[in-house]
This record gives structure tokens, sequence and C-alpha cells, in this order.
């Protein structure tokens, strides 16, 4: 991994020429790499949360004079229990999971089965040797002329990310084992962070086969628009950031753009699911990690559940400093089973609430009203659909009936049932 100040046009020729080499690596020398990269980390852990508590103090400076958000801060918090732990060990999970690029899947499936190898397409090149590209699908089109889809490397990815400073651990690994070039450029608000974590990372790529120029982190200012023109070398751009700059992004390139901004997720509650669990979950969604994307924004609650599960659930919330946003329904709920003075901390809710990504420890409360609850359900359904950003959503209930209408029905990338 190299720290550059290149022009953009020289960082993409240069990625690009890189992910050519990358792309046909054998696996046990990508894994290799993530191995040593994982040592590197490791070794320099004193070094690297040194140089991120400087990020945090000029962060909580700017966060102070409201120049950077709460939920940023906490994102920068490279500190934060188990944070380093869970970055260190990511690097392991994709090195050990199975290599998308040599062959598994169908062609070992094949060979299996056939008596003769030769006659279903199989080309293995013989003991100890890969084949580039996994088979996912084999047709025979006519005598002798046999259609494959095989699996290859995208080629050169841009990441634009902003304060997540463990961003450059995760996608080192995920690019390196998939053969993928990447192009890093992150938040100001990390450089420090960003310095240390990619000197580590460059050391250790040093003494494997993987090219250093195969990830490279931008240092120059004001480049992302420059980089976004090089449609020629760069192959898809990903940004992990606000929604602001995700629109900028789609706006300014011809490149490909993976890109979701948003996440406005949300936890529904038929009125059959088990209360003790109910408290639980939404305590862990809400509080565990507030500025996280799947955290949960807004709670969708059956009204035949406002006295039965509502109120355990507002009490742990709101003992744990969680502000409470209700509709008339939910809030006329609380005040006559809670306490006076957890009573008095609920807040009105707004129509802006429910289209609203917190961020932080504020939690929407909407009522779901209808005649039966299978009507509740399409109403609760119709919501999530409307109002979220289509990430993660979630639904409790100890109906299996309920809970599969529910994940056909919610249009988001993660649908969950919590039993």
């Amino acid at each position: 991994m190299s720290l550059t100040d290149s022009s953009s046009a020289q960082i993409a020729r240069v990625a690009s020429a890189a992910s050519k080499t990358l792309g046909v690596l054998p696996t046990e020398h990508r894994n290799n790499a993530l191995s040593a990269i994982y040592d590197a980390l490791s070794k320099a852990k004193e070094a690297i949360l040194h140089a991120n508590t400087q990020d945090l103090e000029s962060a909580s400076a700017a966060a102070a004079d409201g120049q950077l958000s709460q939920s940023v801060l906490k994102r920068l918090d490279l500190g934060r229990p188990g944070k380093w732990d869970d970055m260190l060990q990511g690097i392991l999970d994709v090195r050990n999971l199975d290599d998308p690029l040599r062959t598994k899947g169908l062609e070992r499936m094949l060979l299996e089965k056939a008596d003769d190898p030769a006659s279903c397409g199989a080309r293995l090149q013989g003991p100890g040797t890969e084949k580039v590209g996994n088979v996912t699908l084999r047709t025979l089109l006519d005598d002798g002329l046999t259609l494959e889809r095989i699996t290859c490397p995208i080629g050169t990815l841009l990441i634009i990310f902003e304060a997540r400073p463990e961003v450059i651990a995760n996608i080192a690994a995920l690019a390196i084992k998939s053969g993928n070039a990447a192009i890093l450029k992150g938040g100001k608000e990390s450089t420090a962070s960003f310095r240390a974590i990619s000197t580590a990372i460059s050391s250790a790529l040093e003494s494997t086969a993987v090219p250093n120029a195969a990830i490279q982190l931008v240092t120059t200012r004001d480049v992302i628009d420059s980089l976004l023109e090089c449609d020629k070398h760069i192959d898809l751009v990903i940004p992990r950031g606000s929604n602001e700059l995700v629109r900028h992004i789609k706006a300014n390139t011809r490149i490909p753009v993976l890109g979701h901004a948003d996440g406005l997720c949300s936890i529904y509650i038929h009125p059959d699911a088990d209360t003790d669990s109910s408290v639980r979950i939404l305590i862990d969604s809400k509080l565990g990690y507030p500025a996280a994307c799947n955290s949960v924004e807004t709670l969708l609650v059956h009204e035949d559940a406002l006295s039965t599960h509502l109120p355990s659930i507002a009490s742990a919330l709101l003992e744990k400093g969680c502000s409470l946003r209700c509709d008339p329904a939910s809030k006329t709920a609380l005040q006559s089973s809670l306490t006076p003075e957890k009573a008095t901390l609920l807040q009105d809710a707004t129509d802006t609430d429910y289209d609203t990504e917190f961020l932080s420890p504020i939690l929407a409360i909407k009522t779901v009203t209808a005649p039966n609850p299978d009507l509740a359900l399409s109403l609760a359904i119709a919501h999530i659909n409307a109002h979220g950003s289509h990430h993660t959503d979630a639904i409790l209930t100890a109906s299996e009936s309920v809970a599969k209408t529910f994940q056909a029905g919610v249009d988001s990338a993660c649908v969950f049932w919590n039993t």
C-alpha cells in the first residue's frame, strides 16, 4: 500500500497496471499478504492508536465548535471497545473465505460427478496448479461449443469515505482477496490515523507478491473530482459517507457508482412478540452503536402492543439516555404507564422524524392502527418502503407466517426476523 500525492491520472494508471498483476496471483500469495497485513497492524497498534488520539483531539474541538457532528466523531474513535479487535479479526475472516477467483463450485462438482472429467469441459492443469476463474455457469451451445460464465476481478476501485479509519484495513483485505486494485480517499478528520495504518500495510506488502501500488491512499486534497474523470483506468466508484457525498459523486462521473447513503432503519413490533426479547433487541439495535448505518431509527408499534410491550421498551431506553419522539397514540399510552419523571421526557414526533437518520440516541415511535393484524402488517410494510432507505429492517413476532410476509414485502437489502 502506498501513500501518494501524484496526479489523479498517474494514480489511476498505476493502480490499473497493478490490478493486472494482482488479479492473476495465486490464492496462497494473496492470503499470505493478508496474514502479513494482520501481523503488521498488530505490531503497530500503539503507534496507530496514538495517531488516532491526535485525530480525536482535533475532531473533538471541531465538534465543540459545531463544525463536526457527534456521529462522525464516534465513528472516528478506533479505541472504542472492540473496534480494534474487530478490524483485525475482519482481515483473518476475509483471508479464510473461499477464493472467488479460483476453481470451486460448479467446476469441482462436475469433476466429482464425471467419469471422464474431459467430457464435461473440466480444464484442470494438473496437481498443484490453479485455474483462474470460478465457473458459475456452463452451457453446451453446440457440439464442441461450450459457453462459460467465469468470475473475474472488477479491476480498479475508487473508494471514497469519511471518518472511519478502520475502513482502510477492511478495503485492503477485501480488495486483495478479490484481486482488485483500490484507490482510497478518506476524510481529513482521520488523516493521522490513515497515514499510520497505511504505513503499516505498505511495510507488510513489501515482503509479499502483491504490488504496493495495488492499494493506494491518496493524500492530495481536492482530488476527488479529478479522479472521477479517470474512467479509462477506474472501473467502479464506491462512496461511503453522507447523502451529499454520494449524490455529488453520482452527478460528476461517467464511472459506474455503487453507493448507498442513508441508513434509515425500522423495527416493527407485532402484538405476539416476546416482551423481554423486544426490550433487549431495542436496546441493542438503538444504543449498541447509534452512529452505525444499521442502527434503528424508527419503531413501529402495533396498537395492541402499546400497553403490553412499549412501556417496558420505553422505560429501558429512557433509563439509558435515549430520547423518544412519539406520535399521539404512543405518547398517550406511555404517559399512563411510565413514572411521572420518565413521562416528562417524552417528546412529540413530527412527520420529518420518520424520514430522519438520527445517528444518535433518538428514536421515533409510530403507532400502526388497523381493524385487523393482516392490514396492520401491510401498513407497517408500506411505511417502511415509503420512508426507509432500503438498508436494514426487522420484525419482532412469534409468527413465522407474519415474519415471512414481512420479509417478502419489505424492499430492503437486509430484512431480519428476530425470534
